[in-house]
């Protein structure tokens, strides 16, 4: 038992020196990773209603590239977003009602959210399809919420779609917060002429 414990503490104090002789290498200053680009929304913004919708869409200039983000270790963001009421003059869209342009069909959606999260306890969740058939009466309350009136259409495939036949991408935030994305008058989803509203 002695024995062993003699080798051990002479390998130990061996290895010891051994670190302490073994020439290192110096330690060089290492370079910060650059800031990855501001994504703050733009400052100005129009007057807005406390009663109107704030509808967003990014702006062309501070859309963002995968290219213009730094390789090293950021993750490119989603481009910043202003309010459409900002802008010259929201994007016309055909009315599938008289009146029911593309601004106040996104308000109407969110008022459909909004009458189904007072009556169930929370906005529905899942795919376009699934959401659409929740509003449209496939609810505890069996509750009609889409009403043609108010320009909310349904495609051949059962989901809910805008104002140039694009079906709408559903964003859940939270319980009783939802991102409502129309790809606007492109047909594109995540493009400068995209429709949000929260």
């Amino acid at each position: 038992m002695k024995r062993w414990l003699a080798v051990l503490l002479l390998g130990a104090l061996a290895g010891g020196v051994l670190w302490l002789v073994t020439p290192r290498k110096p330690v060089t200053a290492v370079e910060p990773l650059p800031e990855p680009p501001s994504t703050k929304a733009s400052p100005w913004r129009a007057g807005v209603p406390s009663s109107s919708a704030e509808i967003e869409t990014p702006m062309e200039n501070e859309v963002e590239t995968a290219e213009s983000v730094s390789s090293v270790g950021a993750v490119p963001v989603a481009p910043p977003r202003v309010a459409l009421a900002a802008l010259a003059e929201p994007p016309e869209g055909p009315e599938p009602v008289p009146g029911i342009t593309p601004v106040t069909l996104l308000e109407n959606v969110r008022s459909a959210f909004r009458n189904y999260s007072s009556r169930f306890g929370g906005n529905p969740v899942g795919t376009n399809q699934e959401i659409t058939r929740m509003l449209n009466g496939n609810n505890p309350g069996n509750a009609t919420l889409l009403q043609p009136e108010d320009g909310l259409r349904v495609n051949d495939r059962g989901e809910l779609v805008d104002n140039w036949g694009t079906p709408f991408f559903f964003h859940q935030l939270s319980r009783t917060e939802i991102e409502i994305h129309s790809a606007g008058p492109d047909r594109k989803m995540w493009t400068a002429d995209d429709l949000v509203l929260k």
